[in-house]
């Protein structure tokens, strides 16, 4: 149902059924009608097609959206936050979700991109996370976790993240708060 009601399907449809409407109104001889049907929805029709052919679904959400809604309305999220609203929307001409992202890490393959599959909202010590499920066949799992350190940082300030083989070429990636720092010499002085 959800990929009936993406925006390219949508607008497939209204041109679909002004074209027909016009193409109707003119075997009827209503000049009127028919006239606004195929000018209108020929093209939209056609616009319709258009991004269908270049439409990215949402990411699957494995978690229901009112489950952690407090958690994740707290200002210190907003970064997971908005990476959650990104991954779980309809994209149009991208190969895959967070592509910008991925190429800023070395984490992209052209031939065979990293596929974000399910995204996860996690409780973990108090804090927000979240857990990316990835298909990453055309980028080996030693890459990723070359760049372990980074991407808890790229994605935000405070953010670790952990790294999981998840299979064959999928992997899960946990974004979460990053354990506070047990270092004597970060403490505050003692006045």
């Amino acid at each position: 149902m959800q990929a009936f009601l993406s925006p390219g399907s949508l607008v497939t449809v209204a041109g679909a059924v002004l074209t027909v409407i016009g193409s109707i109104a003119y075997v009827t001889d209503s000049p009127n009608i028919s006239l606004a049907g195929v000018f209108y929805g020929v093209p939209i029709l056609l616009g319709g097609l258009a991004l269908k052919s270049s439409e990215l679904p949402p990411a699957e959400r494995l978690t229901p959206v009112a489950q952690l809604r407090d958690l994740r309305q707290l200002p210190e999220n907003e970064p997971l936050r908005k990476l959650l609203a990104d991954v779980t929307r309809w994209r149009y001409g991208q190969k895959a979700h967070l592509e910008s992202s991925l190429e800023a890490l070395k984490l992209w393959d052209e031939d065979s991109p990293p596929q974000l599959l399910a995204v996860e909202e996690l409780e973990a010590s108090g804090g927000y996370g979240l857990r990316l499920t990835i298909e990453c066949q055309g980028v080996p799992f030693e890459r990723w976790q070359d760049r372990q350190d980074r991407l808890g940082r790229f994605f935000g300030p405070g953010l670790s993240a952990d790294l999981q083989q998840a299979g064959p070429g999928r992997l899960t990636l946990s974004l979460l708060p990053a354990p506070a720092s047990s270092d004597p010499s970060l403490a505050a002085p003692v006045p």
